[in-house]
């Protein structure tokens, strides 16, 4: 995984807070709404410029400061980010340099004014190379709220909160056949840390499932939620075959 552990110690305290308003409670009227995404459907759709779930029309729509895109719209845009030329589940964020410098920012109690603006300008830099980055929406919508801008903070929370429902929608999480389905694997801590539960190991289990292992905020009770990587792989291994040759070599 290509974060760390100071990220994951510093910024989740803002990534809970943040998105308190989303209780998991909300999986089952986004599941009975939306269903486990059809991929195939999603891939056709997402090139298909005639169709109303092409890829560019709705990443308009996503980057446009309203709330007219419908749960089927989040749902088809989120999982179409998979089918995009530049799309790299491991990719790197941009801007290296500013990211270690927000790292002692992160893990501040009190923020300035000044630091909550280098996070926003951070989290555009990362929301335009990709604008399904949930860490950075979420830092987004923290800036707003603390900087007095509340409608935005409203807009960006409301689109935050639709891509969270349609990943509760995806699955149960409970076992590899109800397995979650995410478009990036930081997704899978961020869902369930946004979820208000904290992920305590994880584990690769074949042959295309990640089980995380969760601890229940206040209690020592654990649990396993699995997120099913088969597409997330496959389109991975499509650019780089190289590696595939290199996975399939050190699993004989």
């Amino acid at each position: 995984m290509k974060f760390s552990t100071i990220i994951l110690n510093g910024l989740f305290s803002i990534l809970v807070a943040t998105a308190a308003t989303l209780p998991m409670m909300a999986k089952n009227n986004a599941r009975s709404e939306l269903g486990r995404p059809d991929i195939d459907a999603i891939a056709k759709a997402s090139i298909d410029e005639d169709s109303p779930y092409y890829y560019p029309k709705l990443l308009k729509s996503f980057l446009s400061n309203d709330t007219t895109m419908t749960p089927q719209d989040f749902q088809y845009f989120y999982y179409g980010t998979m089918f995009q030329e530049d799309y790299d589940p491991y990719r790197d964020s941009p801007n290296a340099a500013l990211l270690n410098e927000l790292l002692p920012i992160y893990a501040k109690q009190n923020r300035s004014r000044s630091d909550r603006n280098k996070m926003l300008d951070y989290a555009l830099q990362v929301i335009d190379d990709n604008p399904v980055d949930l860490r950075q929406l979420t830092n987004r919508i923290y800036v707003y709220e603390k900087n007095g801008k509340y409608d935005l903070s409203k807009i960006w929370q409301h689109k935050l909160n639709h891509l969270l429902l349609v990943i509760a929608a995806s699955g149960t999480g409970s076992d590899p056949d109800n397995a979650f389905i995410v478009v990036y694997p930081q997704h899978e801590y961020d869902f369930l840390n946004l979820s208000g539960i904290t992920a305590s190991s994880q584990r690769f289990e074949p042959p295309h499932y990640d089980c995380i292992e969760v601890r229940k905020e206040g209690t020592d009770e654990i649990q396993s939620y699995y997120f099913n990587i088969s597409e997330m792989l496959h389109q991975y291994f499509e650019k780089h075959p190289s590696e595939m040759q290199q996975a399939s070599q050190s699993n004989k």
